[in-house]
């Protein structure tokens, strides 16, 4: 069996095999597309918790100083106390002392 073909039939043929082709193509590219975008909108999503993470931390950093004393600036304002009490104390011995010598 022959199968005979006039020029317009081969053209014809050739042209719908390559809309086909083009068209497979086109969908195929518009589903990884599709797929990328999908994949970059799930990159946006954490990208934007991480900057809030980044939001939080910095106002975190901001607020530390206002709320919390550190311990070395505490162990110094604690010392500075005891001084003061100490120079108190050394008053109160030095007037009790006399004191106790003018009633003898």
């Amino acid at each position: 069996m022959k199968i005979v073909l006039e020029l317009w039939q081969v053209i014809s043929l050739l042209i719908a095999g390559a809309g086909m082709l083009v068209g497979l193509v086109k969908w195929g590219t518009g589903q990884i597309k599709a797929s990328i975008d999908q994949r970059m909108a799930g990159f946006e999503r954490a990208a934007e918790g991480w900057r809030d993470q980044e939001r939080q931390l910095l106002q975190l950093r901001l607020e530390l100083p206002e709320r919390y004393l550190r311990r070395e600036d505490y162990i110094r304002g604690q010392t500075v106390i005891e001084a003061k009490l100490d120079a108190i104390n050394s008053d109160i011995k030095t007037i009790q002392i006399q004191g106790a010598k003018r009633e003898h």
